[in-house]
């Protein structure tokens, strides 16, 4: 267990820099998955529209929930949820 204790300390810094740096760069990442779905989506010629769009939307969910990990909110009016409840022991 010890392990894993350290790694987790060693990589909480860098996951608060990636939290911290999602949330400053929100809007270009948002756009850079935004044209990356329409490029695969012209280049699948719209076959797999509906797969893409729910993937693009799954991946801009997942970005928001790093970005604003922390539960503050940044414009778009809508926190973290909580997490599960831990395991019972």
């Amino acid at each position: 267990m010890r392990l894993l204790d350290n790694l987790k300390a060693k990589l909480t810094p860098a996951k608060d820099k990636f939290s911290h740096l999602a949330q400053q760069h929100e809007g270009k990442i948002h756009h850079g998955i935004e044209k990356a779905a329409k490029v695969v989506d012209e280049r699948t010629k719209g076959k797999y529209s509906d797969k893409i769009q729910t993937s693009s939307g799954k991946a801009k969910g997942a970005m928001e929930r790093i970005a604003h990990r922390d539960g503050t909110e940044h414009g778009h009016g809508t926190t973290t949820p909580p997490g599960p409840p831990p395991p019972a022991s």
